[in-house]
């Protein structure tokens, strides 16, 4: 049986919908031709390395929507739990709710130890194409630095 594959750099990244924070749908499509998309996955809101993630794309997120960028979290917590984290930390951008890991599937997301969520960033450029993918459960600012890197890249461009 053949192994599951998330988009690579040069692929198109696969279209969702998914609830966020405030209820509202979000589409990735609805950012193409007009926005960057950094796309993070992280295992569960209000837990240490979590919170320091986002707080860190927090921190970084003006420079990000400067560059024409979206920040965009994705984790199986509920939509009001994002919610709460997002208030809690006031977390400007979007935290959508993949309740059932479908959309961690298809970007084959992978588990840590085979049970905690893993951590992934993708940078998808306005055409729908993933232009960077950073994997790490531990270091934590490489997806920052990392993602803000190709966005004002691509920016420039």
């Amino acid at each position: 049986m053949a192994k599951a594959r998330g988009p690579q750099v040069g692929e198109v990244a696969p279209d969702f919908e998914l609830p966020s924070q405030g209820g509202e749908t979000v589409r990735l499509s609805d950012f193409r031709g007009k926005q960057t998309v950094v796309l993070y996955f992280y295992p569960k809101d209000n837990t240490s390395g979590c919170t320091a993630e986002a707080c860190s794309f927090r921190d970084s997120y003006e420079v990000f929507t400067e560059a024409g960028a979206q920040v965009i979290g994705v984790s199986s917590d509920s939509v009001e739990s994002h919610d709460g984290f997002a208030q809690r930390y006031k977390l400007p951008f979007l935290l959508l709710a993949d309740a059932g890991g479908e959309v961690r599937k298809a970007y084959d997301v992978p588990a840590t130890f085979g049970i905690l969520p893993g951590r992934v960033t993708y940078v998808i450029d306005r055409e729908g194409v993933v232009r960077h993918v950073f994997s790490s459960q531990a270091n934590i600012g490489k997806h920052v630095s990392g993602a803000l890197t190709v966005v004002q890249t691509l920016a420039t461009a």
